[in-house]
């Protein structure tokens, strides 16, 4: 998946923007950081609850790892050049 295709999908849904953090891309809805994109662009993190953080671990561990916040799972790590854009777009689609 090409990080366009994932800037185009995440922008087209509500009331989302894409704003700097530090020195990564975020994606806020009300807010809230759901999407960051670290300056290399291979990788996208994705916060999610702790239910579709395990289930999404399960269903393609080949892409797809915790990311950690210090000693804190804060959501996941997932590498572009192996994920399935329908999966990226159901997590991000996720409260």
């Amino acid at each position: 998946m090409k990080i366009a295709q994932v800037r185009a999908y995440a922008l087209s849904l509500p009331e989302v923007i894409e704003a700097p953090h530090h020195h990564f891309s975020s994606f806020r809805a009300g807010g809230k950081i759901f999407l960051t994109v670290p300056p290399d662009e291979q990788f996208i993190h994705v916060f999610v609850a702790e239910e579709q953080r395990a289930v999404a671990l399960l269903l393609a561990p080949e892409c797809i790892e915790k990311l950690f916040w210090g000693d804190k799972v804060a959501g996941l790590r997932i590498s572009l050049a192996e994920a399935k854009p329908a999966l990226v777009k159901q997590l991000l689609m996720l409260p």
